[in-house]
């Protein structure tokens, strides 16, 4: 049985739609138990497979996010990273602070030996609805060429196991597709990524071609990572709303809205980035899945599912294995 710890605090319409998440999981999985951290006056749920664990504290949006997961031990992220820790859960899940969820990654659970540096990956949408891979999303604003390489390997080996993909391809952000475009950083990472066989590593990859599925995975440093999620976040979500103002114009443009209503809907389901799951944090051991803040109850879903994968195929042991080599 797949044991999955869940934050019940964690993010911005919390703990509905976390509790709204967790039933719909348990009626769609009969091979997971569900550990649930928090106020147990707030759990309205009543499961032979749900373990509640009374909380007193809670990890804000607001908190510094070292020194919350350092002095509020009682939270109900800490103590569900904790679970991990102590091998008594397979994975956390939690919509809560990213920079608090990566510190008890780090500090409560700890590093894989022989990684150096951290990524937190996301899953984003692509035209042909296939999604790829971008990492690092921000866990570390700096990077170095090995740091790149390690996230290629990790993320190669989780679109193997959890996608399904046999030779996942690797690209390398990019300013250019050129083999010497770049900074000092893409170019010394460039050329370790080729020389490195255990990968499908095939070139720089621009920016104006992720959602055309360039590539099944896109690495890159934290910083810029970052600023490719915002900026596609951004622009899609003022697309739709330049789209909605365009159709609410008039009479007749909102008849037409009425006749496309339903195909419009499936366009932005369409570049949600939160129906592929969530983000997961590679480089610490245990598995650790960051649902999106505003999380509804089916992006929370998605995010407890993409756990359930990652312990089923027992991610952790082949990183260690194909990584580090232990």
């Amino acid at each position: 049985m797949i044991k999955i710890a869940v934050d019940m605090h964690g993010g911005d319409n919390a703990p509905d739609i976390v509790l709204d998440g967790i039933e719909m999981f348990l009626k769609e999985f009969n091979d997971v138990e569900i550990h649930l951290y928090g106020d147990e006056k707030e759990n309205r749920i009543n499961h032979p497979r749900l373990t509640m664990h009374h909380t007193t504290d809670v990890i804000t949006m607001d908190d510094e996010p070292v020194r919350a997961i350092r002095r509020k031990k009682d939270a109900s992220m800490v103590r569900a990273a904790e679970s991990v820790k102590l091998k008594e859960t397979d994975a956390v899940v939690s919509a809560g602070n990213t920079g608090a969820l990566m510190a008890a990654g780090l500090f409560v659970i700890g590093r894989i030996k022989g990684i150096e540096r951290p990524a937190l990956a996301l899953t984003l949408p692509t035209i042909n609805d296939e999604g790829f891979m971008l990492l690092d999303m921000g866990a570390n604003a700096d990077a170095k060429p090995e740091h790149l390489v390690q996230y290629a390997k990790m993320a190669s080996i989780y679109a193997h196991k959890n996608r399904g993909i046999s030779n996942p391809s690797v690209g390398l952000a990019n300013i250019g597709t050129e083999d010497k475009k770049g900074n000092q950083l893409a170019r010394d990472a460039f050329n370790l990524l080729k020389e490195e066989t255990s990968i499908n590593f095939i070139g720089n990859v621009e920016s104006k071609a992720l959602l055309n599925y360039a590539a099944d995975i896109v690495v890159t440093d934290g910083f810029t990572g970052n600023m490719i999620l915002k900026t596609l976040e951004g622009t899609a979500n003022n697309i739709f709303k330049m789209l909605k103002s365009t159709l609410l114009a008039s009479t007749k443009t909102k008849i037409a809205a009425g006749l496309i209503k339903k195909d419009l809907m499936q366009l932005k389901n369409k570049m949600d980035y939160s129906e592929y799951g969530g983000a997961i944090l590679f480089g610490v051991d245990g598995i650790v899945i960051k649902a999106h803040g505003s999380s509804d109850k089916k992006a929370f879903f998605n995010a407890l599912k993409q756990a359930r994968q990652s312990a089923r195929e027992d991610v952790i042991s082949l990183l260690k294995q194909e990584v580090t080599h232990e």
